[in-house]
């Protein structure tokens, strides 16, 4: 190979790999997001439609514009609501935001978590929020997945 050629191709390949490191910093940490409400809102079906309130907490040096979420709601292992979004607040560098999204049930395995409910007797319920964030087309998505319990019985 031609010694010019080979300078040529050894700048190209350090200008695309530096160009790719500048997509998501080394010390880039997920944002943590947290549910501070679900409520039930009028629909237009036969399927339930909730809102779900999300709260999401930047722990980064460089603001998070949100494109677009896509999330699920998993109680005991069956899925029970899904739902996107694409409006969405740009949230700032160690800055935190409040999204409200609207969620629709999935009646076959809701009816599904109801039987299995009747069949066991347990006064708790595991509950897995999976949402995947979208930062725009150069950058990877953020996947977050948030475990808990619910617990049905009344403090005493």
């Amino acid at each position: 190979m031609h010694p010019s050629l080979r300078f040529l191709f050894f700048c190209l390949s350090f200008f695309i790999l530096s160009a790719c490191s500048t997509l998501k910093p080394l010390d880039f940490e997920d944002p943590s997001v947290t549910v501070n409400s679900v409520r039930v809102i009028p629909s237009e079906g036969v399927a339930p439609q909730f809102e779900i309130s999300l709260h999401i907490i930047n722990p980064n040096s460089i603001s998070l514009p949100l494109k677009g979420v896509a999330y699920s709601v998993s109680v005991e292992d069956k899925k029970i609501l899904t739902g996107v979004s694409n409006k969405l607040p740009v949230i700032e560098a160690y800055g935190e935001g409040d999204i409200t999204l609207k969620a629709s049930a999935n009646l076959l395995n809701s009816i599904r978590l109801i039987t299995s409910l009747m069949q066991k007797n347990s006064d708790k319920l595991t509950y897995t929020l999976d949402a995947k964030l979208d930062l725009g087309t150069l950058t990877p998505d953020i996947r977050i997945s948030e475990k808990g319990e619910i617990t049905l019985t009344p403090p005493r």
